[in-house]
């Protein structure tokens, strides 16, 4: 990628607009309070490896279709993992439609496929919709194990 991409996201602590990168070391946090924002992007073929697999915090990936309707009914609850999870996790959306090679790499059989990685390392997978708290449980049980940062 050699423009830096960003989104924006509103604060939940003070309500003030922020810009978070795509891909960036650490992890985003507010620049008028302080608090961690919730990192929740798009990747593909192309920019996958930068966006998602370099990222220094774990890294939920989901794998979804526009023509999937369990695909819809658990991105609003990835949402609040994401948001619940704020400077933990990083949610990270891929449409398999159009990105086929991440697809076939990651033997999607049916969406949504959520992965867990660590490292570029995929540490848990599952596919289906679930819960929210159904997945936020799933995530942290899924990185309570990992290496802490800076080791390994």
């Amino acid at each position: 990628m050699s423009t830096m991409q960003a989104t924006t996201v509103s604060c939940p602590n003070c309500g003030r607009t922020n810009r978070v990168p795509v891909a960036a070391e650490g992890r985003p946090k507010c620049g008028h309070c302080k608090q961690p924002l919730r990192w929740m992007v798009d990747a593909g073929d192309d920019d996958f490896t930068e966006v998602a697999e370099r990222a220094d915090v774990p890294v939920v990936v989901d794998l979804w279709a526009t023509w999937c309707g369990p695909c819809r009914m658990v991105s609003p609850a990835l949402e609040k993992v994401a948001d619940d999870l704020a400077g933990t996790i990083k949610l990270v959306k891929v449409d398999i439609d159009k990105n086929p090679r991440l697809a076939r790499r990651f033997e999607v059989q049916a969406v949504p496929t959520l992965l867990v990685l660590d490292k570029g390392q995929t540490i848990a997978r599952q596919s289906g919709a679930a819960p929210a708290p159904a997945l936020r449980r799933w995530v942290e049980q899924s990185i309570a194990g990992r290496a802490p940062a800076g080791k390994g």
